[in-house]
């Protein structure tokens, strides 16, 4: 078991920023793709963006293209997800998720392909 820990969520008014950050305490996430996602409510955990391994290859859903930049800290063993310019529909619990995988420069789309998750952190935007 890897435990994931998110942080940093919150209420915000509409085009406010956040930094999501996302911790593994006593794991490495070196073997590890990382991804967001998130889930509002009655709706299916979509993702939200993804990066490799090494932390050279990265992807974002297109709905939240230019505006949310995610990023790993390797020597700090952490996953962050930078929000800015937040939607009213960007409100949903946000999870972090971890991909055990070979590849240094693949990250995954498909939440099935995570073997970890978060307990996740609501962000919460107002119109």
């Amino acid at each position: 078991q890897v435990p994931l820990v998110e942080s940093g969520g919150g209420l915000v008014q509409a085009g406010g920023s956040l930094t999501l950050s996302c911790a593994a305490s006593d794991h490495t996430l070196s073997p590890y793709a990382m991804g967001w996602f998130r889930q509002a409510p009655a709706k299916e955990r979509e993702f939200v963006a993804g990066i490799s391994r090494n932390g050279l290859s990265s992807g974002h859903t297109d709905s939240v293209q230019g505006r949310f930049i995610i990023s790993r800290d390797i020597a700090k063993n952490m996953v962050f997800l930078r929000v800015i310019s937040l939607k009213p529909e960007d409100t949903a619990l946000y999870y972090c998720g971890a991909a055990r995988t070979g590849f240094t420069e693949r990250y995954f789309i498909n939440p099935k392909e995570y073997d970890y998750w978060g307990q996740g952190t609501q962000v919460t935007v107002s119109s």
